[in-house]
Order: C-alpha cells, then sequence, then structure tokens
C-alpha cells in the first residue's frame, strides 16, 4: 500500500514500528506517573534513528525525547506515537509543535489522547501545518498498555472508544 508519493509505507511494517513505540513506552514506568507511558519511535529509510518515553513529570514527552537525539532536517522522518501529541503546553511544551517545527512530514498514531485538553487537537495542529497522519495502528493493542493510566490521568472511565481500521488524513 502506498498512502502518498513521498513517504511508502506496508501495514506491516507501519504495526511493526508501532509495537517498537509501544516497548518504549512500557520503560516509562512508573517515572512517567501520572501522565501515561507513550513511546516514540522516528524512522528513516525503514529504520529507528531515535526514539522516546515519556519522563518525569515536568520532564521529556516521549516525542520530545526521540527529537532531542537528532539534529537537522526531519522532513524525510516518520514519527510513530502510542498517544495523539499534545497540542497544548502545560509542563512541558506541545509535542504536536515540536513534530511541525522540527519538519516531521508525516506522524503515526496508535490512537487519539482522551484528555479534553487535547481530545484531536494534536491531529488537526499537525493536519493544518500540512503533516500527513494516520490514526489507529495497532490501537487495541496500545491501549490494553496505557489505558488503565489514561484512565487515572484524565479521570476517564470509559476506554471502549477505538478506530478498528487505521486512517489517514
Amino acid at each position: 500500500m502506498r498512502l502518498n508519493s513521498t513517504f511508502p509505507i506496508m501495514p506491516s511494517l507501519a504495526k511493526h514500528f508501532m509495537r517498537l513505540a509501544q516497548l518504549e513506552g512500557r520503560k516509562a514506568l512508573p517515572k512517567c506517573l501520572p501522565n501515561p507511558p507513550i513511546g516514540c519511535v522516528l524512522v528513516r529509510d525503514g529504520r529507528v534513528i531515535a526514539s522516546g518515553y515519556t519522563q518525569s513529570p515536568g520532564q521529556y514527552h516521549a516525542e520530545a525525547m526521540a527529537l532531542s537525539q537528532l539534529e537537522g532536517d526531519l522532513s524525510d522522518v516518520i514519527a510513530n506515537v502510542t498517544l495523539e501529541p499534545c497540542s497544548f503546553h502545560g509542563r512541558t511544551p506541545s509535542c504536536a509543535k515540536a513534530l511541525v517545527t522540527r519538519g516531521i512530514k508525516r506522524v503515526v498514531v496508535s490512537m487519539p489522547d482522551p484528555d479534553p485538553r487535547n481530545a484531536g487537537a494534536g491531529i488537526e495542529m499537525l493536519k493544518a501545518a500540512g503533516v500527513e497522519v494516520t490514526v489507529g495502528v495497532l490501537e487495541k493493542s496500545v491501549l490494553k498498555d496505557i489505558g488503565p493510566y489514561l484512565a487515572k490521568s484524565y479521570g476517564h472511565g470509559d476506554k471502549d472508544s477505538h478506530v478498528d481500521t487505521p486512517m489517514t488524513y
């Protein structure tokens, strides 16, 4: 499957890199709490070139940790993130804005963020900047990992929302 002329991607590759991001996210526990354990891998030419996971509150989120390992042009890099990048500046700057600022042109997200402060705004911020966004890769698997922490972090009890088929915007 070819999603666009710039970034060829096969569903099996998208799942492979999301599994790697999921493994990164697991490294976040328990230090990331009360934030959810999110993982990110940055891929160029089919190889992971940087990775990250949520640090202690007020420290790097997964995307920022991964981005901090790289310099230069990132327009050919695909970011794979287990949760929608944050759109707002809280204890840390917006991860969606950081991805845009660094020139990332494609982001694969496992699941939307249920936090009402974000809730699709990160995806919209990326799309508005011309970033191609795919949502729903391995969502059910990732939800098993991070769902309990999302409920604690954001006070949500209903975690049944899911995307059965990845969507590209």
